[in-house]
């Protein structure tokens, strides 16, 4: 399937997440600072579902963050603990197979193993990072979204685009 833009993106991760029930404890595993915010999105983005969400920094365990809505801002990882054992899907974060965060594809296989005994694995990363790094070759992914920003632009004071 093909999706554009992060409309595209936020679609084909609810899609995945159409079967899982209400109730269901979802579990966001990333690195500090650059996953975290793609996990209050994707978060956010499942509101309305009654789910559990839980954010693991570094994929340790025993850093298990609880996620929360917070009114007029959106999903937020709190400072609380929260159990992420038993959990029903894990979501890795493409930020974790970045070399220089140092998290490697077996740290996040033995964090499954700890969490889970047959939760659905989503990989949700750009660039290719996940394949280019080589953790499809380590963990068992039942779905990945991956997504490739081709072109940024910026543009100053004088030269910002108008209508005229």
């Amino acid at each position: 399937m093909s999706y554009r833009g992060l409309n595209g993106l936020i679609k084909a991760f609810k899609e995945s997440m159409e079967d899982i029930k209400e109730g269901s404890k979802i579990i966001f595993v990333g690195s500090v600072g650059i996953c975290a915010p793609f996990a209050q999105l994707l978060a956010y983005s499942l509101r309305d579902s009654g789910f559990e969400m839980i954010f693991i920094p570094k994929a340790i365990a025993k850093n298990a963050k609880k996620m929360k809505m917070i009114e007029g801002v959106g999903f937020q990882v709190t400072d609380s603990y929260a159990d992420p054992s038993n959990c029903d899907v894990i979501v890795i974060l493409g930020g974790l197979a970045i070399p220089k965060y140092k998290t490697t594809a077996e740290d996040v296989a033995n964090l499954i193993k700890e969490i889970s005994n047959d939760a659905r694995i989503i990989g949700f990363s750009f660039g290719g990072v996940f394949v280019e790094n080589g953790w499809t070759e380590v963990i068992d992914f039942d779905v990945t979204i991956d997504s490739v920003i081709y072109h940024i632009e910026v543009s100053f004071r004088d030269n910002i685009p108008t209508l005229d």
